[in-house]
């Protein structure tokens, strides 16, 4: 299982890395390998500001469809429109060409809140 140290994480299993002023966000290799072979990915909220916790798109799977959900207040600025053809990225590397959005935060400060990689790997238990 891997959990990196340099991202932060959510309970819903989204993780959250900061560069600059910019963060991206994903999905979580356990959440990953719990969906199973991703085949879709839908995101219509690029351009808006989500509030922390809001659905921005979800991931379909073979066999379920899940909801994604901000982990901070911020606008979502760019889709990883490489998903379109290869949603199985986030399948092959949840943390690099498997982000799923850039989203510009309105309070870089609201990041502490998220779970550190310990309190993840106490989450689903590893």
């Amino acid at each position: 299982m891997n959990i990196p140290v340099d991202l932060k994480y959510t309970k819903d299993h989204e993780w959250i890395r900061l560069e600059g002023d910019t963060a991206y966000i994903g999905v979580t290799d356990y959440a990953q390998g719990e969906l199973g072979d991703i085949v879709f990915i839908e995101v219509e909220t690029v351009g808006e500001t989500m509030e922390e916790g809001e659905t921005f798109g979800s991931i379909e799977a073979v066999k379920t469809v899940s909801d994604l959900f901000m982990p901070i207040a911020g606008e979502v600025l760019e889709f990883n429109e490489a998903l379109n053809s290869t949603p199985e990225l986030i399948n092959k590397d949840p943390y690099g060409d498997g982000w799923i959005v850039k989203v510009k935060p309105e309070d870089i400060a609201s990041l502490r809140s998220l779970l550190d990689p310990e309190a993840y790997k106490e989450l689903i238990g590893v």
